[in-house]
């Protein structure tokens, strides 16, 4: 990589002579430390969107979040975040290409892949049934991921599937109990040995 070039004044027997000089690739090692500090501060970037987020300050978490993106394009959690961001604010494509892009990244990333799914829950539950699994292979105490896989197959009348899914899903979290569907909750019961710290998704 040229850094810049440089000149050099060389005297020889009264003579002035120039000799420019190009400064030489940058080391493995200098590229490496230039790496870190790019890395460092797409993450406080990072950090700083989280923070405006938290604080209801969606614009400007999506502008950070973008300034991320400059520094490390494939950062899969700045995509993750402006996909959170259009979800909200009600632009599902904007959402869903931002879940793409992060997923691109790092195709079994869970959150990702559960918030695309919500997104195609209705108008596409196939492909939503699709997501769902990747994100319980991902993850499989994803209890939310589980209870939403469940509530589409019962929909396609695939209930002893459906089942399946719940039993995993009150397994992990047995709060979700209360979101079965009617004709699902009597053979579903939380056991006494569920985990009472089922993740979300």
């Amino acid at each position: 990589m040229w850094t810049g070039l440089a000149a050099t004044a060389v005297v020889t027997v009264g003579a002035a002579t120039w000799a420019i000089l190009s400064q030489p690739d940058a080391t493995p090692e200098s590229e490496a430390k230039s790496a870190a500090r790019t890395a460092a501060e797409a993450n406080a970037l990072l950090q700083a969107g989280i923070l405006q987020g938290k604080y209801q300050d969606s614009d400007g978490a999506a502008r950070t979040y973008k300034r991320v993106l400059e520094l490390d394009p494939g950062n899969k959690f700045a995509w993750y975040n402006l996909g959170v961001i259009a979800q909200r604010h009600g632009r599902a494509a904007d959402a869903r290409a931002a879940y793409d892009k992060a997923l691109k990244t790092d195709p079994s990333f869970g959150s990702a892949l559960f918030n695309k799914a919500m997104l195609l829950k209705s108008s596409e539950p196939g492909q939503a049934l699709e997501l769902l699994k990747r994100a319980i292979a991902a993850n499989p105490k994803a209890a939310t991921a589980h209870l939403h896989l469940g509530l589409i197959l019962a929909k396609k009348d695939r209930d002893d599937e459906a089942e399946k899914a719940f039993r995993r899903a009150v397994a992990a979290d047995p709060s979700l109990h209360s979101q079965l569907p009617e004709s699902f909750k009597d053979s579903v019961i939380p056991s006494p040995t569920s985990s009472e710290a089922g993740t979300t998704r």
